[in-house]
């Protein structure tokens, strides 16, 4: 009992911790977590998943999810903002470091930067800089469940530090490369980068 009364304290605690933070210019708070999705969720069988790594690497390589299976585990609480201006302050998510995937790739130096991209034709870019921060996951766990198919089953990229466009659902290739493309949201007027302290919303 007294165990579980310290695990319960502690929950609280990263709850507080994180409610407490500053709110982003421009965002609201709310307990929900819409699924906001461009297109049809994709029906994805597992058995037939794959994530592809390529780019200018010196180790290309492809995932099943057995494999994906195989690495250690992180947990990571953090935020998560949306574009359209609602933010859920704590988040619990568990997967695989992004750096995981770095170490393995072993990009070149001048591959600075990393298209992600999904089951249905969705893609985003991001710096490598950014992907390369201690609580940026490739997640298949939200709250203590399985990720549900609207929000990303079976891996999601989470990068807490950017608008939650940025955080991918459904990846299917991690491609690292030289120049910093526009994605399918930054394509159509959204802003490169998706810095929410800076607002960075539209181009």
């Amino acid at each position: 009992l007294v165990n579980m009364f310290n695990k319960l304290n502690k929950i609280k605690n990263i709850k507080k911790n994180i409610i407490s933070e500053e709110i982003p210019p421009g965002q609201f708070v709310t307990e929900k977590f819409p699924a906001l999705t461009f297109g049809e969720i994709p029906n994805i069988d597992i058995e037939k998943w794959k994530l592809k790594i390529t780019g200018n690497i010196n180790y290309p390589f492809t995932l099943n999810w057995t494999d994906i299976q195989k690495y250690k585990m992180i947990k990571t609480t953090t935020p998560f903002h949306c574009i359209t201006q609602w933010s859920r302050m704590v988040n619990h998510w568990e997967g695989i470091p992004f750096k995981k995937i770095y170490e393995l790739a072993k990009p070149k130096p001048e591959a600075i930067y990393v298209m992600i991209h999904s089951y249905g034709g969705y893609s985003t870019n991001l710096d490598l800089q950014t992907l390369l921060e201690e609580n940026v996951i490739l997640a298949h766990i939200h709250d203590g469940s399985i990720l549900s198919p609207e929000h990303g089953y079976p891996l999601r990229l989470v990068v807490p530090d950017r608008y939650g466009w940025k955080s991918a659902k459904w990846i299917s290739k991690i491609e690292f490369t030289n120049n910093n493309l526009p994605g399918f949201w930054e394509s159509r007027g959204y802003h490169m980068n998706g810095d929410y302290w800076k607002e960075e919303r539209f181009s």
